[in-house]
């Protein structure tokens, strides 16, 4: 099976979010159009390639051909995909999405769910937005859907209800426990449908996690936003090279009350614990006080971890956190003999090549207090005998 992460700095909608996964073949623009055909939707569907801020993206445009379409319950819209000639799961991942539309909009609304009405996210180019992504997605074998947080932009928007802010009540009923932004553009950059889908199939909102991509999908939005390329990148491949759980953070704290000897301790259990890197630096706060900063490199998935222990184990009241990209060699641990005694080495390699060769220092202790010689020496015969080995 695949996966997908949707990179939707600018937003997302379900145009979008079509245009993206077509875009990433090898479903073709034909075949997508017949499907959606067969569902007998008064709608004329094009797509064409456009720029948004110099960067291209497949553009879909769902036009809802005569008077437009009516007002839709929860009854009209689970009659229609029930009865609709698509597979199963394509139906059922249809159903889920709406339902999630209906139950956000009766509680903004204050209605009884099957009371409510459907204006804009219940017409018909909709039903092409939430089946035609189920479909693509059953076509393209994907298992897991991820997205990044979810930039809503900021202003008002115009409805069938009146003005509304950004975002709007039911997009923020929807997006609840995500985690969204507003930056770049004074507009509506989440819709309705949009939220619904990626509420509805994304396992994870995360920041740019560690993956292995096969392919790149580009879905243009309908505006070209000055200085923010209207852009949802839709990054596929192989579900076995995503690593949700593999983002690195920097936690950081400063600290002006505590004793030294308890800051050293918690080195210790950082590591324990499960930190890439930890240091402590000296710096001065205000009014002049000495203090230190404490400096943690972690992976998401033992972040919260850390955070808990920092608060725990010393006098911070406050950490800092951020995602960061790192670059590393590959490594492994290599073993060699000098006067008859293991010696561990650490390898670093670049491209098969190495780059780096350390002898493990304890292991030399060990060996330099045996024969009674200075570990420097007994340090540089395991280098040199690494070496040599090739």
């Amino acid at each position: 099976m695949k996966f997908v992460y949707f990179d939707a700095k600018a937003g997302l909608s379900g145009d979008m979010i079509l245009g993206g996964l077509i875009d990433l073949g090898p479903v073709s623009a034909a075949r997508f159009k017949k499907a959606m055909a067969s569902l007998r939707l008064p709608v004329r569907i094009k797509i064409r390639e456009v720029e948004r801020s110099h960067m291209r993206g497949l553009k879909v445009d769902v036009a809802v051909l005569g008077k437009g379409s009516p007002a839709r319950r929860w009854d009209d819209v689970e009659r229609f995909i029930k009865k609709a000639p698509l597979s199963p799961s394509v139906r059922e991942r249809g159903l889920a999405v709406f339902e999630n539309l209906f139950r956000a909009e009766a509680k903004v609304h204050s209605e009884p769910f099957d009371h409510v009405h459907l204006h804009e996210a219940g017409a018909d180019d909709a039903f092409v937005d939430v089946l035609g992504t189920a479909w693509l997605a059953e076509e393209l074998k994907i298992g897991d859907f991820y997205c990044s947080p979810l930039n809503v932009g900021e202003g008002y928007v115009e409805t069938s209800h009146g003005v509304l802010p950004v975002p709007p009540p039911a997009v923020a009923e929807l997006l609840r426990g995500v985690p969204v932004y507003s930056a770049h553009a004074k507009a509506e950059l989440v819709t309705p449908t949009g939220a619904a889908i990626v509420k509805t199939l994304a396992r994870k909102f995360l920041p740019f996690p560690e993956l292995t991509y096969d392919r790149i999908g580009c879905g243009a939005g309908g505006r070209d936003h000055p200085g923010l390329p209207n852009i949802l990148r839709v990054f596929y491949g192989e579900r076995a090279s995503f690593a949700p759980e593999k983002g690195v953070y920097l936690l950081e704290a400063t600290i002006d009350d505590a004793n030294p000897q308890v800051l050293g301790a918690f080195m210790d259990r950082a590591f324990e614990l499960g930190a890439l890197d930890a240091f402590l630096t000296p710096i001065v706060m205000k009014k002049s006080r000495l203090a230190t900063q404490l400096t943690v490199l972690v992976e998401l998935a033992r972040l919260d971890r850390l955070i808990a222990a920092v608060f725990e184990e010393t006098t911070s009241i406050g950490v800092r956190y951020f995602p960061v990209e790192r670059r590393a060699l590959e490594r492994s641990v290599e073993t060699v003999r000098v006067f008859g005694h293991a010696v561990r080495v650490k390898v670093a390699r670049l491209d098969s090549r190495v780059l780096n060769a350390q002898p493990e220092f304890e292991d030399g202790l060990k060996v330099a207090r045996a024969k009674g010689l200075p570990v420097k020496d007994i340090l540089r015969r395991a280098a040199a005998e690494h070496s040599r080995r090739g």
